[in-house]
């Protein structure tokens, strides 16, 4: 069955006839995603595949390069003219791709649009309490309080034009996840390298090369061709084939076949994502034989858990020796991450029973554990591997493996015992990503990702004074104090870094980033 015929199968016939209807040219990036993305409304979610594809449409005043160094953008300087003010010195000459000229109008209307209390994103821009206008080209960014990592916050802060949301009724955001949709969601005006041609959801969004960008081209792509296709099977056969020149995800099991293979092959890098454990640290479990207690509340208990588990194990049956594991919530690239922290202990089951029985529980409990099935690299089989070790040492987790939507909205309700997650740091690209999400103790502003009510006064503390810190090194220093207070503490069981894994034909080049975010504008085609 080729690629046009499986696609046959799964679409109707309206979305075929238009999956079939653009000519690959010589310089077209033919590429499939396991997913599609959300919207064209940067505003409209915080989805990383959907903003990541929405980089090469719209920019930020500042961006990543290839090497995840913060780079200029639609800003050519910027300085801090008080502790809480930030002066942004825009970009001259940059027009949208509608034709229209770039100026702070733009700015100041995008990043109030992004802050708004409606929008969906206004949390990727926490410190802003607003945004002034000081000429056509200069821009002030008013801060609730000193910000050292605002830069990385504005990477994701994508920039529309002010006339185009005005003409369109759009200058309030969409919000994907409650069906609030507006024109933007669909189309698009942005001064990113590429510009929208077409779009049809769950089929094919084509983009062609925006000739008046203001950066100079790396790239020599004319057109980029989009199709989501979940199928791993149908995806890899496509690129096989011919008929695809780039697909991400590459599936671990097929990463050899591929390579194997005349005209394709398989770039790889350890990703950002550390993929983690959850616990429950409440006064109850939801599903357990204990309803008096908690034994996840006994550090002994916790620490258990993770000498059970053999993540070595893990690392040659599951990840095809493909992954890291990992004794701190963070990977090396991110600030914060400390090599001499990071040291694993093996597998002891002998001395997790041991742990069990000095906290009271030699005779084992039951716990419910949440996984997804389709969210991370082979995350089922991790966590019915974890269900089979801790069963040698007593303890009964009872498994529920599903789809990542329902998965998270159970796991963000706080009804699980313990759970899988992933966090990447992103866009902070910090650890103080780690420590005010996950982390601290939850409130209105922290802990958002913290579900299972993990609380350490030592570790807020440090939260509290790494969030104004402007000293890189005092501010590194005091973030990995407290990644190792939570490690000493596991409060939270970190796994592995995950692979990343993408697939091209020959010919084609990119570079591959930590972020898992393409950046199409460094591509090259032969």
């Amino acid at each position: 069955m080729t690629f046009t015929s499986r696609l046959k199968a799964g679409l109707a016939a309206g979305a075929l006839a238009a999956v079939l209807a653009g000519a690959a040219g010589a310089n077209t990036l033919r590429m499939a995603d396991s997913t599609d993305i959300a919207a064209m409304d940067p505003h409209s979610m915080t989805e990383s595949n959907t903003i990541g594809f929405l980089n090469h449409v719209y920019e930020g005043l500042v961006r990543y390069n290839q090497d995840l160094e913060v780079e200029p953008a639609l800003a050519t300087s910027w300085e801090f003219i008080e502790p809480t003010r930030i002066r942004f010195t825009l970009r001259e000459g940059v027009t949208f791709h509608n034709g229209n000229a770039f100026t702070a109008d733009d700015v100041v209307a995008s990043l109030e649009r992004a802050a708004h209390d409606s929008s969906p994103v206004k949390s990727n821009i926490p410190g802003m309490e607003a945004v002034e206008k000081v000429d056509d080209y200069t821009v002030d960014m008013v801060l609730a309080g000193p910000d050292p990592i605002v830069l990385n916050y504005l990477t994701n802060m994508l920039i529309l034009d002010r006339e185009w949301m005005e003409e369109h009724g759009a200058l309030m955001p969409a919000d994907v996840r409650s069906g609030r949709e507006n024109y933007a969601v669909a189309n698009s005006n942005g001064t990113g390298p590429f510009k929208l041609e077409s779009r049809q959801p769950d089929a094919r969004t084509v983009l062609t090369v925006h000739e008046g960008w203001w950066d100079e081209p790396q790239h020599n792509l004319t057109r980029i061709e989009f199709s989501p296709i979940s199928s791993d099977a149908t995806r890899i056969a496509a690129l096989l084939s011919g008929e695809l020149d780039f697909i991400t995800p590459a599936p671990l099991q097929d990463v050899e076949r591929i390579d194997r293979s005349d005209g394709a092959s398989v770039i790889m890098m350890p990703a950002l994502r550390t993929i983690m454990l959850g616990m429950n640290q409440k006064d109850t479990l939801h599903n357990s034989n204990l309803t008096d207690r908690n034994p996840l509340q006994d550090r002994r208990v916790r620490e258990a858990l993770w000498r059970a588990i053999d993540m070595e194990l893990i690392r040659k049956k599951i990840m095809r020796d493909r992954s890291r594991n990992a004794a701190l919530l963070v990977a090396p690239p991110v600030p914060g991450y400390d090599e001499a922290l990071d040291v694993l202990t093996p597998a002891d089951p002998a001395a997790a029973k041991a742990l069990l029985a000095e906290a009271g529980y030699g005779d084992g409990f039951e716990v419910g554990l949440d996984c997804p099935n389709d969210r991370y690299v082979n995350d089922e089989e991790i966590c019915q591997a974890i269900t089979s070790m801790w069963s040698r040492i007593g303890v009964t987790a009872k498994l529920t493996a599903q789809t990542k939507s329902k998965h998270f909205e159970k796991l963000l309700a706080g009804s699980s015992d313990i759970y899988m997650m992933g966090w990447a740091t992103l866009p902070m690209l910090d650890s103080y990503s780690v420590l005010s999400s996950l982390l601290h103790t939850p409130n209105d502003r922290m802990g958002a990702w913290n579900p299972g009510r993990y609380s350490n006064p030592d570790i807020d503390a440090l939260t509290s004074k790494v969030a104004v810190e402007l000293d890189p090194e005092k501010r590194t220093a005091m973030m990995s104090e407290a990644l190792k207070i939570a490690r000493d503490d596991v409060a939270i069981i970190p796994l592995h870094q995950q692979p990343l894994a993408w697939a091209v034909r020959d010919g084609v080049d990119l570079p591959i980033t930590a972020d898992n975010k393409p950046r199409l504008w460094y591509a090259k085609i032969n």
